[in-house]
């Protein structure tokens, strides 16, 4: 078995390691917008139901900008649950990316401890 240059090994190493800390805070980011849109989501589920509990002939008013215009229910309530099928798909595919970049960063931690593993011991 041939073993690398220190060079190039360190070279190796560095760029490994900065595939685990972009991989690392990539997910954090992730994360943390998968639980801003699932905080999102529940609040417009929570408006639906509360909005669905009312009679069709309650007025509602939807704010746009710095007023507000009346809307009827059912215009309201099918916006609201395209906001909502809009969030959820979201949180899908942020959820997908998340499982991504994890597996990503594990494959970089493994191969670090492959080399590390397998490195000649210095004396």
């Amino acid at each position: 078995m041939s073993t690398l240059p220190d060079d190039t090994l360190r070279k190796i190493l560095v760029q490994i390691q900065q595939t685990a800390v972009q991989s690392q805070r990539a997910l954090n980011i992730s994360v943390q917008q998968t639980a801003a849109k699932e905080r999102e989501r529940k609040i417009l589920q929570l408006t639906i139901k509360e909005i669905s509990s009312m009679g069709e002939d309650v007025h509602l008013y939807k704010g746009v900008g710095k007023m507000f215009m009346m809307e009827p229910h059912k215009a309201m309530v099918n916006d609201l649950k395209s906001q909502e099928k809009e969030l959820t798909d979201d949180i899908n595919s942020l959820n997908k990316k998340a499982k991504f970049l994890e597996k990503q960063f594990n494959d970089a931690q493994a191969q670090m401890r492959d080399i590390f593993h397998h490195a000649p011991k210095q004396q």
